[in-house]
Order: C-alpha cells, then sequence, then structure tokens
C-alpha cells in the first residue's frame, strides 16, 4: 500500500528539479534550484539575460551535467542519463534558433521525425505507411502547414520554420515539451497562433517555456518561475510576480 502511494505521490510531478547546481570554472550558473511541474501544465521560465534560463533546459537535457541536485522526469532520474536516453524517456527540446532540414519538404522533415525511424534498424525498416502518413497530415495540421507539405522547408517564414521544428517534436509525442524563445522574431499574428497551438497540445503533456515577450508570457503561462543569477526570485501566477517588487526591481523595471 504504501508503494501504491508514493508511486502516486511522484506522479503529481511531471518534472521535479530539486537542489540544483552547476557550476562553471566555480561561477554557479544555477544555484541550488527548485522547481515542479505539473501534468499539462504550461511553466515559464523568465528572467534578465545570465539568469540561466537556458542553463535549466540544458541540464534537463541532459546536455549540461549538474554539479548537484537531482531531476527527476516521472519519478526516472535524469542525471543519470545521457541525452539520448532523456529524448526516448520522453523529453522534448527546440532551441532557440529552428534547426530544420531546409532542403526537405516540410512533409519529410516531420516524416524523419516519426519514432519508428529512430535508429539504424528502424531507419534501414521504415515505410511511408497509411499510419505515418496520417500522423504527418495530423501534425502538420496542428502547427498551421497543412497546405505547405510539399513545401521546401527553406521556403518557410521564420515563424512557420519554428512550428514547423515544434511539430517535429510533436510527432514524437513527448510527455515534456521543452521551448527555448518560440516566438523570438514572430509577427503579432503568429505569436497569437502560437499561444493557441501551446494551449491545445497541453491536453496530452506538459510544456515549459522561456520567453522574453511578456504578452506571450501572459497569453500561455499557467504558472510563472522568474531567475535570477541562477534562483528562484519569485513564483505564482503572472499577475502574481508581475506585481512582486523584488521582479520589478530586477528584471521587469528595465
Amino acid at each position: 500500500m504504501l508503494a501504491v502511494n508514493k508511486h502516486i505521490e511522484q506522479k503529481d510531478f511531471v518534472l521535479s528539479v530539486e537542489g540544483l547546481t552547476v557550476s562553471f570554472d566555480g561561477f554557479k550558473a544555477v544555484s541550488d534550484l527548485s522547481l515542479y511541474v505539473e501534468e499539462q501544465e504550461i511553466r515559464v521560465i523568465i528572467g534578465p539575460n545570465g539568469a540561466g534560463k537556458t542553463t535549466v533546459l540544458d541540464l534537463i537535457c541532459g546536455r549540461t551535467k549538474a554539479t548537484e541536485g537531482s531531476i527527476k522526469f516521472k519519478g526516472q532520474e535524469l542525471t543519470r542519463m545521457n541525452e539520448h536516453q532523456i529524448v526516448h524517456a520522453g523529453v522534448g527540446r527546440k532551441f532557440q534558433n529552428p534547426s530544420i532540414y531546409e532542403d526537405l519538404t516540410v512533409f519529410e522533415n516531420l516524416e524523419l521525425s516519426y519514432p519508428k525511424g529512430r535508429g539504424v534498424w528502424g531507419a534501414l525498416t521504415f515505410r511511408r505507411d497509411a499510419a505515418v502518413i496520417d500522423k504527418v497530415h495530423e501534425i502538420a495540421e496542428m502547427i498551421f502547414l497543412p497546405d505547405k507539405l510539399d513545401m521546401p522547408a527553406e521556403l518557410l517564414s521564420h515563424g512557420q520554420k519554428q512550428w514547423l521544428e515544434i511539430g517535429m517534436l510533436l510527432i514524437q509525442d513527448p510527455e515534456l515539451l521543452m521551448l527555448d524563445e518560440p516566438v523570438a522574431g514572430m509577427s503579432v499574428a503568429e505569436r497569437q497562433q502560437t499561444a493557441a497551438l501551446l494551449q491545445r497540445i497541453t491536453k496530452d503533456r506538459s510544456v515549459l517555456v522561456i520567453e522574453h515577450d511578456m504578452q506571450f508570457v501572459a497569453d500561455i503561462a499557467d504558472r510563472v518561475t522568474v531567475l535570477h543569477q541562477g534562483k528562484v526570485l519569485s513564483e505564482g501566477s503572472m499577475e502574481r510576480v508581475q506585481n512582486d517588487p523584488k521582479v520589478i526591481e530586477v528584471y521587469l523595471g528595465h
């Protein structure tokens, strides 16, 4: 009975970060950070440049190794896994600049990201069957590109390239999706569409976002975490952190 309760307790949070610290030559980029993300939550991390925001994503996805602390995803300790294992566990990461295959079509970009194609054997035995085609069309509809499937990705607008990369992650069906400044360089209309997209995809997953655009943050965030000098400065609703004197002083006031 105790084991069952413990299991339920762990399930309450998709992501549990506790006492996370990473030092680069004595400089603590992230210092004793604790963060808990619930199922189907959009959590946005904000803060001034150099606050440690991107480093937190690097730590979660295994790109950077923690000096101290724990990162648990659905009860699994990520600090002992490599990047590849973390992706397979169900964590997807989008970087600031779109990372897509520009010389391939939108369809081919999405098809390449389909999970059956992973690994050497998977790639050799991969077939474009009805399930793959249906999934590509489903994701293309979701990311506002159903009429662009045959277009080379290099011809997409900057915002559409951002959507395509989000689609390449969604087709892998991660349970935690991490996005680093997803609306940078987008038009107002594209930002609004992206907000709608993120709200729609949290029916099946949690999303962790780093963002500077405060209107976009207000549109999407269930909770906001403010980082400053590698530590949590404030946390809560957008309204709460916007009115926190410490946040106004170090971030929003500038």
